[in-house]
């Protein structure tokens, strides 16, 4: 029905620019909008305020001409001027019901539309460096990143989705290097080890699946190990001590290097990496999470991407040398600081990858970048915008989306999280606890931006509290109705119907259906803000309609035709509700 009123205020604009009113080569763009207010009608547009210049009369003068001019068109029962010259327009209620035609007609394509014109999307999240098992923090970013690509896909964009796998660089190195001293521990070696190692029970894991491969054959003795080499406020056998525990770190990721030889350290290296991206593979796919692609760090180093975007900039004097070091000159381009691209020892930051990586997606010819990133990293989005804008790239194609840490409760007490201590609620802990329905509606319910307190009791429990249950209870009783209809001998004729709709007067019932005609307009509007949270919303909406419904009429009633057209409206919200929760990647179960 807003499509009708939208079409009816273009052929007014047609009208005036025949009529000299309106300029010929003016093109005003049309908005109509739901009204909050019944009392005002179903829709109303500023369109008159928006001709006002175009016009040069006054916007109720406007709102007149263009009242005066409208096409007869039987949706349309009233039209009345409010205000400074809003537009309000009363629609025919039995053709509000015209849209459950259209949902039966379009099953799993209603609500689809074409506001992204077939451009292709790259959106790259989650993305966590694969030094440990996917936490709580990272499932918001996935569910959030899962959702926004589904809408974008529902929005006609063409969608391609991305992991970016860190596998090279500092923290994979210490990855190996606690690794490799784990597997020493358990060889027998008595040492201490490095307060910022990484110390979950998964390295413990991986260091045992190399002594079963290795037997003893990468044990090196503690003391050769720690040899030179000063810990953080903790006595070694050296009897060296410091306060540096990042040089401490980086030292004995050098020993490892030396005492094992390349081939050794390598082979830790990658049996570390391809246990742990295995792991988070698994999990993902257990969250309903999938990626076309799995784009490694490492292979940008390997094709020498990084070198050349580094050799560009310095040939166009973005990159200068100080210090020993490369430097990048954000500042002129607004960061508040020039960044390291190459430190002193020769080793390229993250920064340089990255650089790297954005030049080569726009390579592979994306029109839009999504890049979907934890909300402590909101500093590092205008360096690297400010590269690509060095590189001669289309920096306004990047949009970098930034999600806010969960703050896990149960039991009303907050749950503590230490990531480098191992100390933390892994992702596939959530959801063994609460399911992945509930997780995935939790974490998406709410502004990406906005901080979140997700509640374990609340997402467990059978209540009309939890948003998701609610939402799912909404779609069990829809088919509950419709085989109890079938087993009384009364199923759904749904031409039958479609043809009785004009039976449908209570107001519950066009609710639902105006509810209904929404969904199209709700997609499009979440898919262009990146708000999958209009669609929870949206359907907590839905749902709602739908119990306030069944408590209030019966379905299965003596008169076929009522009974008909009750049951096929019903089958129509059951259509939205399956479409809406696919896009937010949560199932939509018969029976609860």
């Amino acid at each position: 029905m807003k499509q009708q009123v939208a079409e009816l205020l273009v052929d007014v604009i047609a009208i005036l620019k025949q009529e000299s009113i309106l300029p010929e080569e003016a093109s005003p763009r049309v908005n109509v909008e739901n009204t909050r207010d019944k009392a005002h009608g179903d829709f109303a547009t500023n369109l008159a305020m928006m001709l006002t210049k175009l016009v040069g009369k006054p916007p109720r003068e406007i709102a007149e001409m263009i009242v005066t001019r409208l096409p007869q068109n039987r949706a349309v029962v009233k039209v009345e001027i409010a205000g400074p010259g809003f537009i309000n327009f009363f629609m025919n209620e039995a053709a509000k019901l015209d849209i459950v035609e259209t949902v039966l007609a379009e099953t799993t394509e209603f609500g689809r539309c074409n506001v992204g014109q077939g451009k292709s999307v790259l959106v790259e999240y989650v993305s966590a460096n694969p030094t440990g098992p996917l936490h709580v923090g990272h499932g918001r970013g996935a569910a959030y990143g899962a959702s926004v690509a589904n809408l974008l896909e529902t929005a006609g964009f063409e969608v391609a989705r991305e992991y970016y796998v860190n596998d090279a660089g500092r923290q994979m190195d210490i990855l190996a290097t606690s690794t490799w001293l784990r597997y020493c521990q358990h060889c027998g070696e008595d040492l201490v080890f490095p307060s910022n190692g990484y110390k979950g029970d998964y390295i413990f894991d991986i260091a045992k699946t190399i002594y079963e491969d290795k037997g003893e054959a990468l044990r090196h003795a503690s003391d050769v190990i720690f040899t030179g080499i000063c810990e953080d406020e903790k006595q070694l056998p050296s009897g060296e001590k410091t306060g540096d525990k990042e040089a401490h770190i980086d030292a004995l990721i050098a020993r490892a290097k030396s005492l094992l030889g390349e081939a050794a350290y390598r082979y830790i290296f990658d049996l570390a990496l391809e246990t742990i991206l295995a792991d988070i593979r698994e999990d993902l796919a257990g969250f309903g999470v999938e990626f076309e692609n799995w784009f490694s760090e490492r292979s940008l180093m390997d094709s020498g991407v990084i070198d050349a975007a580094i050799e560009k900039l310095q040939a166009s004097g973005k990159i200068y040398e100080k210090n020993g070091a490369l430097w990048f000159r954000s500042t002129d381009y607004g960061d508040e600081k020039d960044r390291v691209v190459v430190r002193d020892n020769g080793i390229k930051t993250y920064f340089a990858s990255d650089i790297a990586y954005h030049f080569n997606k726009l390579e592979r010819g994306f029109d839009l970048l999504i890049d979907i990133w934890g909300s402590d990293h909101h500093g590092y989005v205008p360096r690297v915008k400010a590269a690509m804008q060095a590189l001669d790239t289309n920096a306004d194609a990047l949009e970098v989306l930034l999600v806010q840490f969960a703050i896990l409760y149960r039991g009303g007490e907050k749950l503590a999280m230490s990531t480098r201590s191992g100390q933390f609620v892994t992702l596939r802990e959530l959801r063994d606890e609460v399911g992945k329905d509930a997780a995935r509606f939790f974490y998406v319910q709410r502004k990406s931006e906005q901080h979140m307190d997700f509640d374990l009791d609340l997402a467990k429990s059978k209540s009309n509290e939890n948003p998701v249950y609610y939402i799912q209870y909404a779609h069990a009783r829809i088919c509950q109705v419709l085989s109890m209809a079938e087993e009384k001998g009364a199923a759904v004729d749904i031409q039958q119907g479609l043809a009785n709709l004009s039976l449908l007067t209570d107001e519950v019932e066009t609710d639902l259906a105006t509810l209904l005609a929404q969904y199209p307009d709700i997609v499009s509007r979440a898919a262009l803000a990146y708000e999958p949270h209009q669609i929870a919303y949206y359907l907590k909406a839905l749902a709602q309609g739908l119990h306030s419904y069944y408590n209030a009429s019966q379905f299965i009633v003596e008169e076929a035709g009522l009974r008909h057209a009750r049951l096929t409206l019903v089958l129509a919200v059951r259509q939205v509700l399956q479409n809406g929760l696919q896009v937010l990647g949560v199932s939509a179960p018969e029976k609860m």
